[in-house]
């Protein structure tokens, strides 16, 4: 049985000629005959217009690029939208003023009797001089301007500057930033107490740790001073009740700079988390005002105990690095804890603990007192001299 095989009848082309995308030279009028008589927009028309190179591109130069990419290279380079109702992106200097179109994200109401009041000529030097080292940061590397102006020079106040750029460091693709900025936004306002608090951290890292070149350079890139903030909203919203929210604040900022503070922890004033990776702060933990703590230090309970459980931390106490303090125990106003020490019992006001298991410098029954405040001073070794059985 023979098959006659007849060669399939090849369709019509769609235009009279090639598509735009595979000739370099093609009229938009052909789009224009009777038989396609809908028009190009006009905006189309000039991309397809413009897309005609008089000279070869550098893609059209390289030997491994086909001349249909090179042609689809030309309508994606001359057909890009242009949005010029968004913010200009021109570099930011104190000579230069810009405004933004904004719009207010949460209204509140407060009465008058019921206000805090706050140290506003404070809170205000500390915010100028914030704002003053951004433009100054921005002389020195223009390249930075665009994130300088969106994360303060073009905030109008440290309450919106923080909730800003703490939104935006533990935001994920499900958390939106606009969402966690309400949050923050909220509290920050709420509370103004929080905002003393950060006006003390903010000095107090400045001042203790020599690295630390400015207050913008804090703000910005301080991952310990993220998490001490993030904390104090978290805190906020777990004593109104809001724990669920709180809890997760709690999990962003140990996913992103790997601090575990549980909401419950209360924390002073003027604290400085000294590079921060690995601190952990149990729930019952109570942390004074002036303290300064290192990294990979924990404030942990003994077990399962439930209830107050976790250790208190007086005034000026300075924590050194891979310490463990453990049960629910005091930390004496203005102690030193070595580092690498594991601290079981209380620590006396003003004395040295070191060791594992610590002990007192000095002996129990006659410790040496330390004459200035250690968390100020930021002094790990001086102990060591004292230390008789000391050995190397």
């Amino acid at each position: 049985m023979k098959v006659l095989v007849t060669p399939r009848p090849l369709p019509l082309p769609l235009y009279s000629k090639s598509p735009p995308f595979s000739h370099p030279h093609l009229s938009s009028s052909i789009f224009q005959s009777s038989k396609h008589p809908h028009k190009l927009s006009k905006s189309m028309a000039a991309c397809i217009d413009t897309s005609r190179a008089t000279e070869p591109s550098q893609l059209s130069q390289r030997p491994d690029r086909s001349q249909h990419d090179e042609n689809r290279y030309k309508y994606v380079n001359f057909c890009r939208p242009t949005f010029p109702d968004h913010v200009s992106s021109m570099p930011f200097n104190k000579n230069q003023t810009k405004t933004i179109p904004t719009r207010k994200l949460v209204d509140f109401p407060f009465e008058e009797e019921e206000a805090v009041v706050v140290e506003e000529e404070d809170v205000d030097a500390v915010w100028l001089a914030l704002k003053e080292e951004a433009r100054l940061d921005v002389e020195q590397e223009p390249i930075l301007s665009n994130y300088y102006y969106s994360s303060i020079l073009s905030q109008n106040s440290l309450e919106s500057a923080l909730a800003n750029h703490l939104s935006i460091k533990l935001s994920n693709s499900s958390l939106l930033s606009s969402t966690l900025f309400d949050i923050f936004m909220g509290v920050l306002v709420e509370d103004q107490g929080i905002i003393r608090a950060v006006k003390e951290d903010l000095r107090a890292v400045k001042e203790r740790d020599p690295a630390c070149i400015s207050y913008v350079h804090c703000f910005l890139n301080y991952k310990g001073f993220h998490a001490c903030q993030a904390h104090r909203v978290a805190h906020n919203l777990w004593s109104e009740g809001r724990k669920v929210l709180a809890l997760l604040i709690q999990n962003r900022v140990s996913e992103v700079f790997a601090v575990d503070i549980h909401p419950g922890a209360k924390i002073g004033s003027g604290i400085l988390l000294d590079h921060a990776t690995g601190v952990v702060v149990g729930e019952t933990a109570v942390i004074g005002n002036n303290v300064s703590i290192l990294h990979n230090v924990t404030l942990g309970g003994t077990g399962k105990v439930s209830g107050d459980r976790h250790p208190k931390i007086g005034d000026g106490v300075l924590i050194g690095a891979g310490t463990c303090i453990l049960g629910n125990i005091m930390i004496g106003d203005g102690a030193k804890i070595g580092a690498g020490s594991v601290v079981l019992k209380e620590v006396p006001p003003r004395t040295t603990a070191v060791g594992n298991p610590a002990r007192l410098v000095g002996g129990r029954e006659n410790p040496i007192k330390l004459d200035k405040i250690p968390s100020f001073t930021m002094d790990h070794t001086s102990h060591i001299t004292e230390w008789s059985d000391y050995v190397i």
